[in-house]
Parts: C-alpha cells; sequence; structure tokens
C-alpha cells in the first residue's frame, strides 16, 4: 500500500532505515519514529498531508488533537503468520514459541480489539483494505483508496505500482 501511495504522489513519511531486503524487495517506507510514538509524538506534526505506516496497536498511541484516515490492510492472519515464520527463518531467528494457530488466533483478539476502539474513536476514518483484493484487482482498490482520502491521486500509477508476484505467502 504504501508503494502504492507514493507512485499515486501521495508524499510518504519515511526515514529509509529499514532498507529492501529479500522479504520486502521495494523496501519498507517505515519511519522510525512512529515505534516510539507512545513517548514522543512530536513527529506527528509533521506528518500532515502524508502517508505514513503504523501497525494497528500503535494507534491508540497517536495524539488524539488530529484527525487521522486509516488505510487498514486486511490480510488472512495464517498468511501473516506464515510470512513473519519465513522472515524469521532467513534471518536465522527464533520464531514465536507458541504454535502458528495460536500466534494467528492472539492477532485475531487484538484486531477485534482495535476495532473496537476504532469504531469508538471521532477522530479516526476508517478504510478496511484486504490485502487479495489489492492483488487481484488493483484498479478499483486505487480508486477507493483515492476517494476515500479525497485526494487527486494517480490511480494508473498507483495500479500500476502492484506486483503480483510479491504475493508469496498465500492460503486457500
Amino acid at each position: 500500500m504504501m508503494q502504492m501511495l507514493a507512485a499515486g504522489g501521495l508524499p510518504v513519511l519515511t526515514d529509509q532505515v529499514r532498507a529492501s531486503d529479500e522479504d520486502n524487495l521495494r523496501g519498507y517506507l517505515e519511519f522510525e519514529p512512529v515505534k516510539a510514538v507512545k513517548r514522543d509524538a512530536s513527529w506527528v506534526a509533521d506528518a500532515v498531508g502524508k502517508a505514513v505506516k503504523v501497525v494497528y496497536l500503535l494507534l491508540k498511541d497517536l495524539p488524539a488533537a488530529h484527525e487521522y484516515r486509516v488505510l487498514f490492510m486486511r490480510r488472512d492472519l495464517a498468511e501473516i503468520v506464515g510470512s513473519q515464520q519465513a522472515m524469521l527463518a532467513r534471518r536465522g531467528e527464533p520464531g514465536a514459541p507458541v504454535p502458528n494457530r495460536e500466534m494467528a488466533d492472539v492477532f485475531a483478539r487484538q484486531l477485534k480489539k482495535t476495532d473496537q476502539w476504532l469504531a469508538a474513536q471521532s477522530n479516526f476514518r476508517l478504510l478496511d483494505v484486504g490485502y487479495r483484493d489489492v492483488i487481484t484487482d488493483p484498479q478499483n482498490q486505487s480508486r477507493r483508496v483515492s476517494e476515500f482520502l479525497e485526494l487527486p491521486l494517480d490511480v494508473v500509477a498507483m495500479t500500476a505500482a502492484v506486483d503480483p508476484s510479491l504475493y508469496r505467502q498465500r492460503t486457500g
């Protein structure tokens, strides 16, 4: 999604600290200070009008004084766990000490709590975007995102930014 937004013309807040690698060939487009938003949210004011990747567990730590539009990427939890396991194996790092199914259940509970929290926030607008939908119908998903953000993004460029060959951990 971050690659799509950048291709579409939306400025992306990134520091390039996490470089591209075998797990993400196009790069992560992350911003390290996001991880410490609970302690220091001074960067948020500079992020207005830009795309910022934020892990769902950190959304609640964003300052309430701002309005947020969240593109919430939804992906099959078994695929997420499989992707994480593959990444850790390539790095030679141990995985979670619980079976994949249990890890997916943990994520499901966290997501449910996050969804409930988001529904109660008047300063958050949310668009659910299916990961698989982006892969199978990038043009329609690009259009949805542009309309949700109320920005004249380049939908053709966003669509072209989607590379289905990078979708390697699949279920079903």
